[in-house]
């Protein structure tokens, strides 16, 4: 990956198309959006595999972040808590809660962050 600075920021060029960054909202994705938006995706798409390969049928998968900040440690990311909403007919909770412990354990953002950041992850079963 290369970088190109720009007003306000960066830039970079990848096969889908350009990404800006910067830590004003005005110039492009803050780092920390960036960040936090990995971890959730990377979890939702192995939650997405493993719920596959377990046969389990699903309709959607939402995620919720919330993350918490400290402003006295130049603002560092403490912690992410990922809330997952699953739709589907027939969801087992078991079965669910056994996905969601290999999601964790086979996501690379997540593992990638462990001892750093302190990832929660808690789901709710839809009709």
């Amino acid at each position: 990956m290369e970088f190109t600075m720009k007003e306000g920021g960066f830039i970079t060029e990848f096969p889908y198309g350009r990404l800006e960054v910067s830590g004003n909202e005005e110039f492009g994705y803050r780092p920390y959006q960036l960040m936090v938006s990995s971890i959730a995706v990377c979890s939702g798409g192995v939650l997405r595999k493993i719920l596959e390969k377990m046969r389990i049928d699903f309709e959607d998968i939402h995620i919720k972040a919330k993350v918490e900040r400290n402003p006295a440690q130049a603002d560092r990311i403490e912690k992410i808590q990922l809330h997952f909403t699953i739709k589907g007919k027939e969801l087992v909770e078991s079965k669910l809660e056994k996905a969601m412990i290999l999601t964790k354990k086979n996501c690379s953002m997540v593992q990638s962050v462990i001892g750093s950041i302190i990832v929660e992850e808690t789901f709710e079963m839809i009709d």
